[in-house]
């Protein structure tokens, strides 16, 4: 039975509720790096956007949290998200009746606000029974302290690959803020040419700012010129992999096999133990890529509640309401991409 003295509330953002939603997510191996406190913070100080920190009490004592982000854009309207601009979000709680308390507080708050509707990118089926797209995969590798036993896990095949790009000299570097310029115009050129607005480096640098020790840069090289690049997150024993891209000019070289088994051997040698390679639509090159790495497929759940529309919205890159937009996008120059990009990306979740 759940406790009758629950409570939901919204907390606003200062360093003492930071602290107390944080700890809470320290001590429940549920939670994941998306649902820190540090998110809201940047989502309400650098993209301007309401933010909702939703907590369930007990005694005076977290039970069950939920990031919510109010995005208002003239393009696609009100919608209230958890969480926009990264791999997932949703809630985390002790019980799946907090949950559910959690998720219907959710759904009150975005008939207040007048949102259109709510969308949870969940790793867990609705509590609720909101309507649901599955149209979304995580893959995840488990780690090994010793990386030779990935290594001698992998098919033949894909050990020749791997093997062939270091002899084509790609080679990897990590580090910080050092390396943030090269990650972000490889980023910039890989999202330009798929006609996907990108974020401004300011926002990545923010989020260097705000997680300092709690994430890492990858650089692939071609003969000293920078041709591959991610930013990997780190929470508890998981890497989170949050943005990888490729300068398609390169692509011949497939800079890819070697720059993510440096990663994979830099997270074995760091004891982690599981490596989230990012989310991807299901059936698509992405996912086969991953599952190279013998990652396990993992399904993951888009929630909805629908407040003033019919139909699960479909902001994809394969809506076809979509696709002169993006063929234009893909034209501009990238410098042009960079500076407007920045003021489109910010509404889309």
């Amino acid at each position: 039975m759940i406790n009758k003295n629950i409570s939901v509330k919204i907390y606003s953002i200062n360093e003492t509720n930071s602290s107390k939603w944080n700890n809470y997510l320290k001590n429940n191996d549920q939670a994941c790096l998306y649902q820190l406190f540090e998110w809201q913070i940047i989502n309400k100080s650098y993209f301007k956007h309401s933010v909702y920190n939703i907590v369930a009490e007990s005694n005076n004592q977290i039970v069950g949290v939920l990031p919510l982000v109010s995005i208002k854009s003239k393009i696609f309207g009100h919608i209230l998200c958890s969480m926009p601009f990264v791999n997932y979000g949703s809630s985390c709680a002790n019980s799946t009746e907090i949950n559910k308390k959690l998720m219907e507080y959710a759904c009150e708050l975005t008939n207040k606000i007048g949102a259109k509707y709510l969308e949870v990118r969940s790793q867990k089926p609705s509590v609720i029974n909101m309507k649901e797209s599955k149209n979304k995969i995580s893959l995840t590798i488990k780690l090994d302290d010793d990386y030779e036993k990935l290594w001698n896990g992998f098919k033949s095949k894909h050990r020749t690959n791997i093997r062939r790009v270091y002899k084509n000299g790609i080679t990897v570097k990590k580090g910080g803020v050092e390396l943030l310029e090269p990650f972000y115009e490889i980023l910039s050129k890989s999202w330009r040419d798929l006609g996907t607005p990108i974020y401004s480096i300011r926002y990545f640098k923010t989020i260097t700012d705000y997680f300092k020790n709690d994430y890492t840069i990858f650089i692939a090289y071609k003969d000293d010129v920078p041709v591959a690049s991610a930013f990997n997150g780190y929470y508890d024993d998981v890497v989170e992999g949050m943005w990888l891209g490729l300068d398609n000019q390169y692509r011949q070289y497939q800079p890819s096999y070697v720059l993510y088994w440096e990663m994979i051997k830099d997270a074995c040698e760091r004891g982690y133990k599981t490596y989230h390679l990012g989310r991807s639509s299901t059936d698509s090159g992405g996912e086969s890529f991953k599952k190279k790495w013998n990652a396990e497929k993992k399904q993951l759940y888009w929630q909805y509640y629908l407040n003033t529309i019919d139909k699960i919205p479909n902001l994809n890159p394969s809506n076809p309401k979509y696709k002169l937009l993006i063929k234009l996008w893909r034209m501009l120059p990238l410098k042009a991409t960079q500076i407007i990009g920045p003021l489109i990306s910010k509404n889309i979740p």
